[in-house]
């Protein structure tokens, strides 16, 4: 089975309150002496207009948004099958979400 990377778009299972839905691979491949799980974000499709969604346009997936307060981390197996794939500025538009949700920037 492929390997998540960043940027791509994979659906996971969330297990039974999250439930299987896509998420967005955030975080860098990991080493062998790191823990094997995966940052994701989730997406939704009944957004709340927080200003830690993030609304985009990405082929293959229903209108929603990823919400950067719902990362998490999941082991690779969690992943069952890439989806789609974000563009450099797509994905630049969910760091600048989370870094802000975190206050990585001061």
């Amino acid at each position: 089975m492929p390997t998540p990377r960043r940027g791509e778009v994979w659906l996971a299972d969330l297990g039974w309150a999250a439930k299987t839905r896509p998420v967005l691979i955030l975080s860098v491949p990991y080493a062998d002496e790191d823990y094997a799980l995966l940052g994701v974000v989730p997406h939704t499709t009944t957004p709340r207009g927080s200003q830690f969604e993030v609304t985009l346009d990405v082929r293959g997936l229903k209108a929603g948004a990823f919400n950067v307060q719902g990362l998490l981390a999941v082991p690779p197996v969690k992943c069952l099958r890439k989806m789609a794939a974000l563009t450099s500025d797509q994905l630049r538009s969910v760091d600048t979400a989370v870094t802000t949700w975190l206050s990585l920037d001061r």
